[in-house]
């Protein structure tokens, strides 16, 4: 945990993801798309990404992509779209410093 910590927390964005997966192309795209720059962490090519995701998995985090906004996670895929869709994500960003408006 103390390593996904040091990943996640000086920063307001934080997307763990894998080149191959849809739905994690859809959630850096949206979260572009409302003008935040996310550090993303491609985990199929990094040399640790195994030992990255067990260790989300291990801290209540099994999905990908894995999203930290103010470094706390807020989920998946499915839960990103739903903050959207009810307007939370975009405050969550403010909040977090990754958005100016």
């Amino acid at each position: 945990m103390e390593r996904i910590n040091a990943m996640v927390t000086q920063i307001p964005v934080v997307i763990f993801s894998k080149t191959s997966c849809c739905m994690c192309h859809t959630v850096k795209t949206l979260i572009r798309d409302l003008g935040v720059n996310p550090v993303v962490y491609e985990l199929d090519e990094i040399p640790s990404g195994g030992e990255i995701e067990l260790a989300l998995s291990r801290v209540g985090c099994p999905t990908m992509p894995t999203v930290f906004i103010g470094g706390k996670c807020v989920g998946g895929e499915s839960e990103v779209n739903s903050l959207h869709l009810t307007g939370a994500l975009k405050q969550k960003l403010i909040e977090a410093g990754a958005l100016w408006v």
